[in-house]
This record gives structure tokens, C-alpha cells and sequence, in this order.
């Protein structure tokens, strides 16, 4: 069973860093998709980032910002969020899985396993 944990979320000033982990098991091999999604209260999720097929991608909103990577061998997923403002004030959700091949990497369709996501709070 694919369990996705979520970590590393917390409170930041503007202008501050954080670096959220995604902890993946149950793959016997790292999921070619993985992505950072995230829900701000009262807004639909959107995508952040993402990895498909070792091609990152990025939603406009956090580019130059934020840097998707990964540790295959530790099955493990990260985002380093650098120059945050109040806006990135979100739930974060990491998701894995490559579901519908047709849709983009920023689309929650692309993937089939959820994690149950992190805070992050930014504070002007």
C-alpha cells in the first residue's frame, strides 16, 4: 500500500525559507511522478511542482522561488521554498503515481496517491 508522508512545514516571515519532505512507501521502485500541491483556505488546490520523468516543472507563482528535487534512494520528495511571502500561506500536499498520462504535471488528475499534506504559515 502507497503511504505518503508530508514534513517540514511550520511558520516563516517573508522573505524566509522552508523545505518540506515527502517520505514515500509501498513503490518497489521511485514513482517516475511526484508533485507538490497546495490549498490555501477558500481556494481550489493548485500544482507547484512537479517531477515527471526527472523533468521538473513549476507553477508560475513560484518560480526562481521554490526547487523541486529528489532522493531516489531514500524514496523521498522535497521542495525548498526560498523568498516565501504571505501568499504561499497554504496546506501543502505531496502526490505520487502516474495516473492519467494525458493531463499536465500540475494537475491533480496526473496522480492516484495523496499525501494527508503540512501546514505552512507566512507572516508579513
Amino acid at each position: 500500500q502507497v503511504q505518503l508522508v508530508e514534513s517540514g512545514g511550520g511558520s516563516a516571515q517573508a522573505g524566509g525559507s522552508l523545505r518540506l519532505s515527502c517520505a514515500a512507501s509501498g513503490y518497489r521502485y521511485p514513482s517516475p511522478c511526484m508533485g507538490w500541491f497546495r490549498q490555501a483556505p477558500g481556494k481550489e488546490r493548485e500544482g507547484v511542482a512537479a517531477f515527471v520523468n526527472d523533468k521538473s516543472s513549476y507553477a508560475d507563482s513560484v518560480k526562481g522561488r521554490f526547487t523541486i528535487s529528489k532522493d531516489n534512494a531514500r524514496n523521498t520528495l522535497y521542495l525548498q521554498m526560498n523568498s516565501l511571502k504571505p501568499e504561499d500561506t497554504a496546506m501543502y500536499y505531496c502526490a505520487a503515481g502516474c495516473l492519467r498520462l494525458s493531463v499536465g504535471p500540475l494537475e491533480e488528475a496526473r496522480y492516484n496517491s495523496w499525501g494527508q499534506g503540512t501546514q505552512v504559515t507566512v507572516t508579513s
